[in-house]
């Protein structure tokens, strides 16, 4: 039996659908959240409620969890979850759990905007510029190499949050006053795209590439977006997972400037997008049970339909959840 557990499932319950119609028939979903209002937790076949993160002992309930349900495979759907998991790989392997997850040394690299900006400029891959010193952006615009408006933003974030556009020193002044730990990054001013890739927990090589063109965004999220394929960016995207060591699914943020392909963010989890991948035949949930059963899977890079378009839109659930 291959047995998921999905945690931190807040409101993505499309994941923990798909998830249970890959595993009919030969396995169940839990699902954790520290909230009985989670709705996700509700889809699942099982669900157990946890303590935060960052309380005493949750790492030490989630590995009780993996034992006592036969968890055969572990992913977190938030950030802050995705490094404790990368980094206690071995204690999960040893109950026979599967991490879902890169090395915690890529996880890393892409929770730390400024090591991911450095890592691909080594690697040759285009990225816009950063800086943790304003002192040296100062220059750069004096010089003319950079150019206002500029982001101001946490070298380590997620979700979109404390992200500002500054048009004027005054204001770069101010942001990097207000906080610790911010960065300068150069403004990319064109069209944002989104990529969800999955890399083979068994063989490493890259067995899907789903490409989005972002119509509209909303809290950090992809709203609305229609599906793009071109040949080229499937070829640069592999060569780049594969140069940088990825392993499960991750979330790839893109922008098209001039006719070239910037990087822009790597998310090493499913991004918010992803039900768009899914409803166009990449289904990864399938590719991460067969690897779980030992099974390695055939490279369908690019094989999904272009110019379909999705819109994300509210529902609600309605639970008796007393007791």
């Amino acid at each position: 039996m291959t047995n998921i557990l999905i945690l931190s499932a807040g409101t993505r319950d499309k994941v923990v659908q798909y998830f249970k119609r890959a595993l009919e028939g030969k396995g169940r979903v839990i699902a954790t959240d520290c909230s009985p209002y989670a709705p996700a937790l509700y889809e699942a076949d099982e669900f157990v409620l946890v303590p935060r993160i960052t309380e005493p002992g949750y790492l030490e309930r989630i590995l009780e969890i993996c034992r006592e349900k036969q968890v055969s495979g572990v992913l977190s759907l938030i950030d802050p979850e995705l490094s404790l998991l990368a980094a206690n790989e071995e204690r999960f392997r040893a109950l026979g759990t599967v991490p879902v997850v890169p090395s915690f040394e890529a996880v890393e690299t892409c929770f730390d905007k400024y090591a991911m900006y450095r890592r691909l400029t080594e690697l040759g891959f285009a990225t816009g510029r950063c800086f943790l010193d304003p002192k040296e952006f100062y220059r750069a615009v004096e010089s003319g190499e950079l150019s206002y408006p500029v982001f101001v933003k946490p070298v380590c974030g997620s979700a979109s949050l404390n992200i500002s556009r500054a048009q004027d020193r005054e204001t770069v002044e101010f942001l990097c006053s207000r906080q610790e730990g911010m960065m300068i990054q150069e403004f990319m001013d064109g069209t944002e795209y989104g990529a969800d890739v999955y890399i083979d927990l068994i063989s490493g090589q890259v067995i899907s590439v789903f490409v989005k063109e972002k119509l509209k965004m909303r809290a950090g999220e992809t709203d609305k977006a229609v599906s793009v394929k071109d040949e080229e960016l499937f070829a640069w995207l592999t060569d780049f997972v594969q140069k940088m060591g990825f392993r499960g699914i991750i979330d790839i943020d893109l922008f098209r400037i001039g006719g070239k392909w910037y990087i822009s963010e790597v998310n090493p989890r499913f991004g918010g997008g992803y039900p768009h991948a899914y409803a166009c035949g990449v289904n990864v949930p399938e590719m991460i049970v067969n690897n779980l059963e030992g099974k390695a899977n055939v490279p369908v890079v690019g094989r999904y339909p272009a110019g379909r378009v999705m819109m994300k839109y509210s529902e609600i659930m309605v639970r008796d959840i007393e007791g």
